[in-house]
């Protein structure tokens, strides 16, 4: 991720008041953030991240509307000790240590004690040219009882105007867990199925997702980091993958030796190709979905995936950018082309192959129609039949639909070792899949599964329609179960005053199912080995004892 704003990128607003706003930087454009005012959006072009701005409610003589705040002053309004003062220290109380400490026990909160009316700080508002500096220094000036408070009460007193009055914003570089923070306090998390920074952490780690690195190896080497995907949360599982494949950010791109890439365009003018002649050879195109290795293999259940949430990371599904790495690693396949390719008609439905001679007689628009079937036909044809073969390196599951029905299909296609992740916000489908892929399930599926092949003649194939009728998943492929949950909680630790913030947001609890796929062997394996019942024997030496000896212990 880059240092520095660039223009187009998005990027996260931490206003004053701790809220988060994101934005696109595009250029000669104006950002409002509604009452907390407006800037030009060029002034932070060019800028690092993490500074802080301050917005002004007049120009300056260079035309600038933002001011940056330096640290030393966003450090230096700290509070003063406690028992400071002439003769201040004689009417409080003292704690343990000795220290004097004040409390809250003579105040009274009540309106009467700010003796600034409504209409005077409306007034304050549009004469203050500090950007709101000026209104809490008056507010706390014409406080009658600021003195009677603790330094603690003090803090939160300033820190509560301070964010009702300043218009200062940080900005922060937008990465999948802020994101994920954004959805949850300002959107609408349902959307996301609650999925929170933890989550992301635990699927990370649990499906095993790292960067596998270019294909630069022997080409009959098998191809290593194939992930698939089943995401409902619009995209954000899928973005927590690519960024820690490293194929999530547009730098991020690096170049495939050996990922065919080769894709002809039609040329631009149409004068210049020979009619007598087959067409000339065109530039080079880098070809979607082309990628061999550290690919990201998506399956829905409609005619094009939900990733809107891709957008934030430079990546536009409906207009992809030829130069972002997810424009060859990331792949789509629905689940009927999964299921049953022949009735897609994306699959099924063949261009039919017109000579070199036949496309110099026709028009560069139908000759370019042409082309762009035929490719798509090719790329779909070529996704759907790798998706089939499968042989990947991990499956990560968040969806709204049964889980069960999701991993019959896709653990058989799995590589040995491959982790298993599904991510629910309840714990009941997860809890039926757990009894699914149980010990018990997994003895009776083997017994019967005995039972029917002891009954079929030699020579003949066991019919296993009425095992797999009666059991919904295969639980032998699939070892050990588990079932975990994680959630971190915000608590104020303070002296005398730690508890959890009960402000904090509630919502599902979100819950993680893993596995690691596994492939039965056909044979029975037994025990084997040395048994011994008798006890090893200790060997001894026996030292005769001369009469010396027995004189010395008398």
């Amino acid at each position: 991720m880059h240092s520095y704003i660039r223009p187009g990128q998005f990027v996260a607003l931490r206003l004053q008041s701790d809220q988060l706003r994101l934005i696109q930087i595009i250029p000669d454009t104006v950002v409002n953030l509604g009452r907390f005012g407006q800037f030009a959006a060029n002034q932070i072009i060019g800028r690092p991240f993490y500074l802080t701005f301050e917005i002004a409610d007049e120009r300056d003589e260079d035309g600038h509307q933002l001011r940056v705040v330096s640290a030393t002053e966003l450090h230096a309004e700290t509070l003063l000790a406690e028992g400071e003062g002439d003769g201040e220290a004689e009417d409080l109380e003292t704690g343990e240590n000795g220290v004097p400490m004040r409390t809250n026990r003579q105040i009274v909160d009540e309106n009467s004690s700010q003796k600034l009316t409504l209409e005077e700080i409306e007034e304050l508002k549009r004469e203050a040219g500090g950007a709101g500096r000026d209104i809490v220094a008056k507010l706390l000036e014409s406080h009658s009882a600021i003195d009677q408070k603790t330094a603690f009460s003090l803090a939160k007193y300033t820190l509560r105007k301070r964010k009702k009055y300043l218009r200062r914003f940080t900005v922060l570089p937008l990465d999948v867990g802020l994101l994920a923070n954004y959805l949850i306090e300002e959107r609408d998390a349902q959307k996301a199925m609650e999925l929170r920074d933890e989550h992301i952490g635990l699927i990370g780690c649990w499906g095993n997702v790292h960067h596998s690195g270019t294909l630069d190896v022997d080409p009959d080497v098998k191809p290593h980091g194939r992930y698939v995907i089943v995401d409902e949360t619009g995209g954000l599982v899928v973005a927590a993958m690519a960024e820690r494949m490293g194929i999530l950010y547009p730098h991020d791109a690096e170049e495939d030796l050996k990922t065919p890439t080769e894709e002809q365009d039609p040329p631009a003018n149409p004068d210049s190709q020979d009619a007598s002649g087959p067409p000339k050879p065109r530039r080079k195109r880098t070809q979607p979905m082309s990628a061999i290795t550290n690919t990201i293999t998506v399956i829905h259940a409609y005619s094009q995936p939900n990733l809107s949430l891709l957008k934030y990371f430079g990546y536009d599904t409906n207009n992809p950018d030829e130069s972002h790495p997810l424009h060859t690693h990331l792949k789509t396949v629905s689940w009927m082309q999964l299921a049953d390719p022949t009735a897609d008609p994306l699959y099924a439905n063949e261009p039919p192959i017109i000579t070199a001679e036949e496309l110099a007689e026709l028009k560069q628009s139908k000759r370019t129609a042409y082309y762009h079937k035929r490719n798509r036909w090719e790329r779909v044809k070529s996704v759907v039949d790798e998706a089939r073969a499968g042989g990947f390196d991990g499956l990560i599951v968040s969806t709204l639909l049964e889980p069960a029905s999701v991993l019959r299909t896709m653990v058989p296609l799995l590589a040995g070792s491959a982790p298993v992740v599904v991510y629910s916000p309840t714990v009941e489908s997860l809890v039926e899949l757990m009894d699914m892929y149980s010990t018990a399930r997994r003895t009776a599926f083997i017994n019967k599964k005995r039972e029917i092949e002891s009954q079929t003649p030699e020579g003949v194939a066991p019919d296993l329609s009425s095992l797999h009728d009666k059991f919904v998943v295969d639980p032998t492929i699939l070892l050990p179960p588990t079932l975990q949950t994680s959630r971190v909680r915000p608590w104020q630790v303070l002296p005398g005053r730690t508890h959890p913030l009960m402000t904090g947001r509630g919502g599902a609890e979100g819950y993680l199912f893993h596995g690691v796929r596994v492939f039965p062997t056909a044979q029975n394996i037994q025990a084997a080995g040395n048994i011994r019942n008798k006890r090893r024997k200790m060997e001894t030496t026996s030292t005769p004892i001369s009469d010396q000896d027995v004189a010395m212990t008398s």
